[in-house]
């Protein structure tokens, strides 16, 4: 047998199967549009298929995550459940990465920055034209309190990488999920980074 030749496997064993990788996702304040460029990786779902298993995600529609190797998060956090849930989705992946202008400085969520939340909640419940009389901001305890201002996620837990866009597209989502399940640092080339 030659150096360049694979090692004999004993007759009657299989080689060990490689253990595919948790993959979860996460979506906070923001439009659905990073988790719409995952669908658009199109045909490209199926070899990625054969190195992971989804946990929390669109497509398995599991609401709670479990541990999970590598969790992808789309959008900011503007109400106490954004950063409940962000929370809990970090404690339960090894890997976090923000996913798009929203989870990496609060997108276009955070042009409500510049105003006054209470204000503005005011203006829609209670002062437009063609309310009902007595018409009031909700309160309701099932309903999230609002944040004063919208956040990225890195200000409230660790982040472990960023994907940056608008969204990204799936050419940039494929190539950073391959970096990272081959356990390499992922370092998008330009011409994958933009805005639309």
């Amino acid at each position: 047998m030659s150096a360049t030749d694979p090692p004999a496997v004993p007759s009657g064993t299989q080689p060990a199967a490689v253990r595919k990788l948790r993959v979860a996702t996460c979506s906070l304040a923001g439009c659905f549009g990073c988790h719409m460029s995952m669908m658009d990786l199109d045909e490209r779902l199926f070899p990625l298929f054969e190195r992971v298993e989804l946990d929390r995600s669109p497509l398995t529609d599991i609401k709670h995550c479990g541990p999970c190797d590598i969790g992808l998060v789309e959008g900011g956090l503007c109400n106490a459940e954004n950063v409940h849930v962000l929370r809990e989705f970090r404690a339960r992946c090894k890997v976090l990465v923000a996913v798009g202008a929203c989870a990496i400085n609060g997108g276009l969520p955070a042009q409500r920055n510049a105003l006054d939340v209470g204000q503005i909640l005011r203006s829609v419940y209670e002062q437009r034209d063609g309310l009902a009389p007595g018409s009031a901001v909700p309160n309701d305890p099932e309903l999230p309190l609002p944040l004063a201002r919208v956040h990225p996620i890195h200000e409230v837990v660790h982040v472990d990488h960023f994907l940056p866009g608008c969204p990204p597209s799936a050419d940039a989502i494929w190539a950073f999920l391959g970096a990272l399940l081959d356990g390499r640092e992922p370092k998008l080339a330009r011409h994958l980074m933009h805005y639309d």
